[in-house]
């Protein structure tokens, strides 16, 4: 995410985002990353929008002892929550950083990775750049994006709730982080930034939601659609909570075994 973007994830939202959301959407697709990003043992690791670093964990668990990871985040909140999940001297240093700016030398790393961050970005092709710029000769940069909503229903649920409650001017934040399901424009942007070696898995997920509530209430609180709900006014948070939990439950049964599907693209500097 960028400085120009309005959509701030400060305040309560972090801690809802990582116990609300993290479990079910975000760990199982971390672990895969990291696993990709450590094989060819990077020595100087970049993690771009680390968020309340799900993924800089999984990524420290799986490099070299001797790795160091750098974790950025435009949002200073989101990686106070992250720091929390690491030991002193684990090698990973937090730094607040512009993904479309970064400020790190050229050819500073091997490795740089991205889980969920592209969608924000509101210059891609710039942050490709720089992606780039930063990596060295050979470098991998590991990145995923949500498919499209008809892929996650979670996404299409979160969305037909809110229209349901504001019809006139439904918040729209929901519709940012499926908003680049598209695999050739990303494959022709990278192409034009400099890298190749391109490969591209689409990847589908089912989770076992045992508890609906707690992931509805990730939805809502655990990002900038608790401020967009607020600001109209009309409608508590809290029933836009039970109504996502009574669809998700009405559509997949008790306990849900929710379907979900990410596009992870690999790529090298050249």
């Amino acid at each position: 995410m960028s400085a120009s973007d309005p959509a701030r994830f400060i305040g309560d939202i972090p801690r809802d985002y990582d116990t609300g959301l993290g479990p079910v959407i975000f760990e199982d697709y971390a672990a895969d990353i990291a696993r990709r990003a450590a094989i060819r043992a990077p020595h100087e690791v970049l993690e771009i929008a680390a968020g309340t670093g799900i993924v800089t964990r999984k990524l420290r668990d799986a490099l070299l002892p001797a790795a160091r990871l750098t974790a950025t985040d435009l949002n200073a909140p989101m990686l106070e929550v992250a720091r929390e999940k690491f030991r002193p001297g684990e090698g990973v240093s937090f730094e607040v950083a512009d993904a479309i700016v970064l400020p790190f030398a050229d050819q500073a790393f091997d490795a740089v990775v991205c889980q969920f961050g592209l969608m924000f970005f509101p210059d891609k092709d710039t942050a490709l750049r720089e992606a780039r710029r930063v990596l060295k000769p050979h470098g991998r940069y590991l990145f995923s994006v949500w498919d499209a909503a008809r892929y996650n229903p979670f996404a299409r649920i979160g969305l037909d709730v809110v229209e349901r409650f504001f019809p006139d001017d439904p918040p729209k934040f929901l519709k940012t982080p499926f908003s680049c399901p598209d695999i050739d424009p990303i494959k022709e942007s990278l192409i034009a930034a400099g890298f190749s070696h391109i490969v591209v898995s689409v990847l589908p997920r089912v989770h076992e939601l045992a508890d609906p509530t707690a992931f509805a209430k990730g939805l809502v609180f655990g990002s900038p659609l608790i401020d967009q709900i607020r600001a109209r006014g009309d409608v508590a948070p809290e029933t836009v909570v039970e109504a996502m939990a009574a669809q998700l439950t009405g559509e997949f049964g008790a306990p849900v075994k929710l379907p979900m599907q990410a596009i992870l693209f690999e790529a090298v500097r050249m």
